[in-house]
C-alpha cells in the first residue's frame, strides 16, 4: 500500500465542510513543530532573505519558517487552513512582536484573498503538498508570485528510508484505501510531477530545480515521546491509530513507530532527539 492511505482526509460532517481543514484542524501541530524550529529557521537563513521582501508562506502551521523569515526583515503572510494554527501563529508573532507577521486562514488551491503578483518569495515547506488538487495549488502560487520572483517548495520524497515517509508508509498499512480520485501528497516529492504541475502554470522546466536537503526534528525528550507527540498531535497518525484501534492493531503500530523513531535517532543518547529526515527542496523561478 502506498503512502497515500495515511493522510486520507477524513469525511466531512455537517459543521466541517472541508475534510483537507478537518485533518488538520484534528491535533495540535504546534506540538510536532516545536522539534522543527531549529531547521526552519537554518532553511530560511539559506534562502537569501532580506528586508522589505514580501514573503508569502504558505501552509505555514504556526510560524516555523514565517517567524524566522520575518526576523530578518520580510514582510510575511501566512496562510494555513487550521484555524488553530493561524491563531496560535499570530499569538507566536505578537509574542516576538513582530509587526510584519500576520497569519491568516486560506485555502492552497484557491488563495481568493491575496493579489496576483503580490509577492517576491513564497515558501511552502510541507505546506501546499498536502493540500488537494495539486495543479491548482501549482497555479495559485504562480499566480501570486510577481514576474521575477521565486517559490520555494518543500517536499516529503515517497518511498524515502528516512522518517517522514517511513512514519507515512507504516501509518498507510493501518489505514483504509483512499477514496476514488485521491491523488497522495506524496507525489509532490517526485521531480517528474513537480515540473508538469508548474509547467501546467506556464513554468517551463528550465526554471526548475531540485536538490535533495535535510530536515531534523530535535527535542530535549526521547524518541519514545516524540512517538507519543505525533500519536496525540499529528492528524494523520492520529487517523492512523484511530483505524488500529478499531482492528486491534494499535500495539502493532505503537511497536513499529518506537522502532522507526528510535532506530534514526542520531542524538547519541535515549533522553534527546535527533532525527535527519530527507526531503524534495523546489525552486520555481517566476
Amino acid at each position: 500500500m502506498s503512502e497515500s492511505a495515511s493522510v486520507q482526509q477524513p469525511s466531512a460532517n455537517p459543521t466541517q465542510t472541508n475534510p483537507n481543514k478537518a485533518l488538520w484542524e484534528k491535533g495540535d501541530f504546534t506540538r510536532i513543530a516545536e522539534t522543527m524550529r531549529e531547521s526552519g529557521a537554518e532553511l530560511v537563513a539559506d534562502l537569501g532573505v532580506t528586508k522589505g521582501l514580501n514573503v508569502l508562506d504558505l501552509g505555514c502551521g504556526d510560524g516555523t519558517t514565517a517567524i524566522p523569515a520575518a526576523k530578518l526583515g520580510a514582510n510575511v503572510t501566512g496562510v494555513d487552513i487550521a484555524r488553530n494554527l493561524v491563531e496560535a501563529g499570530n499569538k507566536r508573532a505578537q509574542k516576538e512582536g513582530l509587526t510584519n507577521c500576520t497569519f491568516q486562514e486560506g485555502d492552497a488551491t484557491d488563495l481568493k484573498e491575496l493579489k496576483d503578483n503580490s509577492y517576491d518569495l513564497v515558501v511552502s515547506i510541507f505546506g501546499a503538498m498536502f493540500a488537494p488538487k495539486p495543479n491548482d495549488v501549482a497555479k495559485e502560487m504562480v499566480r501570486v508570485t510577481r514576474q521575477g520572483g521565486r517559490i520555494v517548495m518543500g517536499n516529503w520524497i515517497p518511498g524515502d528510508p528516512t522518517l517522514v515517509a517511513q512514519i507515512l508508509k507504516i501509518s498507510s498499512a493501518y489505514t483504509p484505501p483512499p477514496p476514488e480520485g485521491f491523488i497522495s501528497p506524496m507525489l509532490w516529492g517526485v521531480e517528474s510531477n513537480v515540473i508538469e504541475r508548474f509547467g501546467n502554470a506556464g513554468i517551463p522546466k528550465e526554471n526548475i530545480s531540485f536538490v535533495r536537503d535535510t530536515y531534523t526534528f530535535i527535542a530535549p525528550f526521547s524518541p519514545i515521546e516524540l512517538v507519543t507527540r505525533f500519536k496525540d498531535f499529528y492528524g494523520p497518525t492520529m487517523n492512523a491509530f484511530d483505524a488500529a484501534e478499531k482492528n486491534g492493531k494499535a500495539v502493532e503500530l505503537q511497536k513499529e513507530l518506537e522502532e522507526l523513531f528510535t532506530s534514526q535517532n542520531k542524538s547519541g543518547g535515549e533522553n534527546t532527539t535527533s532525527i535527519p529526515a530527507t526531503f524534495l527542496r523546489v525552486t520555481v523561478q517566476c
